[in-house]
């Protein structure tokens, strides 16, 4: 009994000591577990020094890049934003594997009447399985979608800013 209350006390420290909003750490939660089809893992943020984050296209702080492992295994990273909508900003996530390959991008508060179809699964599985190396150009390779241009144009940036920033990090050996 006492091994899982102690269980139980060290996921929750390691969970909540993000840095991120109570309500964002819940959804963030759900998703790596869902996504990964486990119930304990850890959370742990990586630290970008000022001097390299300042190179990196996608704004890096204490609060948005963490690895995800469990049970000694490596799931790879989880990256949590925000990126500017017709007037407000929603917050995203994007779980990237070991590989630097994403596994899921997911908008988790849009705060906007209209332009809230870019949360949408089929739009955003268009970016599963890109890489660093990948390019993303709305209409083109990234679909348009009606009613909600400067959401997709912004998501569509803040993912070849992310592909860049993990690009940059990878041959720094920082990933």
């Amino acid at each position: 009994m006492k091994i899982k209350q102690l269980t139980i006390l060290l996921f929750t420290v390691l969970n909540f000591t993000s840095g991120l909003p109570p309500k964002l750490q819940k959804k963030v939660d759900k998703v790596i577990k869902s996504t990964y089809e486990i119930e304990d893992f850890s959370f742990n943020a990586i630290t970008i020094s000022p001097k390299v984050a300042k190179e990196l296209p996608s704004k890096f702080g204490n609060d948005n890049l963490f690895k995800i492992e469990s049970q000694n295994m490596d799931h790879g990273y989880a990256y949590v934003a925000k990126a500017p909508s017709k007037t407000a900003q929603y917050d995203y996530l994007v779980l990237i594997n070991p590989e630097l390959s994403v596994v899921k991008a997911k908008v988790l508060i849009y705060r906007e009447e209209y332009g809230g179809e870019i949360g949408s699964k089929r739009w955003l599985k268009q970016f599963i399985g890109k890489t660093q190396n990948d390019q993303f150009r709305y209409g083109d390779n990234i679909d348009a979608i009606a009613g909600a241009t400067i959401s997709v144009r912004s998501m569509t940036n803040a993912m070849n800013d992310l592909m860049q920033s993990l690009k940059i990090l990878n041959a720094k050996g920082i990933l």
